[in-house]
């Protein structure tokens, strides 16, 4: 007698069936969950990672062994990194180590799927189609009591404890007396600005305003341009298109990915110290974010205008240019003056590296413990930022 549809369990995942009992358990045949190569990578990262931790706690592992083994011996001594006499000779090969427990993670992947259940992985990366089947197979279970959530808070558990150890997190440091009484004096000096500075103050901070305004002004036509290029619905047709697009998202993803202070140092180098160093990494840093923004703003339009274009026999510029550009170009808007908010910001803080602007006079007088001058110089760049954002919000409400 066949069984009504939807009377199963769903398959392979330990969830209950009609008489209230998972099928794992049951005995009953179940065909075998297909294990793919992404949750595999995934569940092997993740279980290497916490057999990693487990075992650095059980054998008290500590960070400067690990630097004392990876690290030339002449980086290890020096007074930067730790201060042992000689690296040791008789640790395990770390690197070694966390590739096999990764591998080992792999393997449990593999075949905790195989047996019934479903790890994160799985879960993250099942196709959409199978997860609309099996949601009407049957009442689903809670989430921290299947194999996925377990896994899901034991990691974050884990992850918890160990940034508590590797950041030092102490109390004691935050409420000792000694760190208040500083904390005090620090405080109470910004808080009573030497404002015969205030002049040198608000030229530094025009000359910061005017970086990032300059910096979004020469990112963004690059920024438009590459975004179509980075939209897989318009890049995605075709094998050289989506080879184009793959490329072009990688090295905005590359770019995106190095802060605009990094940016500012390898400016100094280049052009050296002043505000055209740090308006070129601001620049650099914004045509991969907009890029990025655009992009995704392209790939989220209406595909009728598209469509009707098309059917006119239109080329690709004219259907951008008719179909496309209109859709997007009120959310460009918005997010380009966004980005010079935000490019403002960044500009107080690239100054610290030889960028210009009025970070560079922070970092002058914080070297000097010029506290007072380094009040009236937050002072002016709060006040500043808080103009910036408010008609920011003003100018995005009112093209909306």
């Amino acid at each position: 007698m066949s069984s009504r549809p939807g009377s199963r369990g769903r398959r392979g995942s330990g969830r209950p069936n009609q008489h209230g009992k998972s099928s794992f358990f049951t005995g009953t045949r179940e065909r075998i969950r297909p294990v793919t190569i992404k949750q595999t990578i995934f569940d092997a990262i993740c279980f290497g990672y916490l057999l990693t931790i487990a075992l650095a706690v059980i054998t008290g592992v500590t960070e400067d062994d690990v630097e004392a083994r990876l690290l030339p011996e002449s980086w290890v001594v020096s007074s930067f990194l730790t201060a042992k006499e000689e690296a040791p000779k008789n640790q395990l090969p770390y690197a070694f180590v966390v590739l096999a427990l990764t591998a080992l993670g792999a393997s449990l992947s593999i075949g905790i799927n195989r047996a019934g259940f479903q790890t994160l992985g799985g879960f993250l990366f099942e196709s959409p189609d199978k997860k609309a089947r099996l949601d009407t197979e049957g009442p689903a279970k809670t989430w921290w009591k299947t194999t996925w959530g377990i896994q899901t808070i034991i990691t974050f558990l884990v992850t918890f404890a160990a940034a508590i150890v590797v950041t030092e997190f102490s109390l004691y440091e935050i409420f000792s007396s000694d760190g208040f009484e500083g904390a005090r004096r620090v405080f109470s000096s910004l808080a009573t600005p030497n404002f015969a500075i205030l002049p040198m103050a608000v030229l530094a901070i025009l000359e910061t305003i005017f970086m990032a305004f300059l910096a979004t002004v020469l990112a963004v036509p690059a920024a438009f341009i590459l975004s179509f290029f980075c939209a897989k619905n318009l890049m995605g047709q075709t094998k050289i298109g989506f080879a184009v697009y793959t490329f072009l998202r990688a090295l905005l993803n590359i770019t995106r990915s190095i802060e605009p202070l990094i940016w500012a140092i390898i400016f100094s180098v280049w052009v050296g110290i002043g505000p055209f160093a740090g308006m070129l990494a601001l620049m650099l840093h914004t045509v991969a974010s907009l890029a990025k923004l655009y992009s995704e703003l392209v790939e989220s339009i209406d595909d009728g205008p598209v469509d009707g274009i098309l059917a006119t026999g239109a080329g690709p510029l004219q259907v951008v240019w008719f179909a496309v550009v209109p859709q997007v170009i009120l959310p460009y808007i918005s997010f380009t003056i966004y980005r010079w908010d935000i490019n403002v910001r960044m500009s107080t803080i690239i100054g610290l590296v030889g960028g210009g602007g009025i970070g560079t006079l922070i970092m002058q007088f914080q070297g000097q413990a010029r506290w007072h001058e380094v009040g009236t110089l937050a002072l002016v760049i709060v006040l500043t930022v808080w103009a910036m954002d408010v008609a920011s919000a003003y100018i995005r409400e009112a093209i909306k």
